[in-house]
């Protein structure tokens, strides 16, 4: 039987849609499309706050929490329980 690959990565658990290239676009859009829709700078800076706030949360911090709270780790064993 093979070996399981390792999870090295926190991305490693998330699906598609969930990536960081996905997250990157999908903010990057809204805000972009704000602009186009509404023209006003305003507005957008109010739509970019807190889409540039999840967007941080989840490319900067949530990785390094997963990583910090040793749930890498705990996946491994679940997915091979003789390790």
């Amino acid at each position: 039987m093979a070996e399981p690959t390792p999870i090295s990565s926190p991305w490693q658990l998330k699906p598609w849609w969930c990536q960081p290239w996905s997250i990157v676009l999908t903010g990057c859009a809204i805000v972009g499309g704000s602009w186009v829709l509404l023209h006003r700078l305003w507005l957008t800076a109010l739509v970019a706050v807190p889409i540039g706030a999840w967007m941080g949360f989840f490319l900067l911090f949530w990785p390094r929490l997963m990583r910090e709270a040793g749930l890498l780790e705990q996946h491994q064993n679940v997915d091979n329980p003789n390790a």
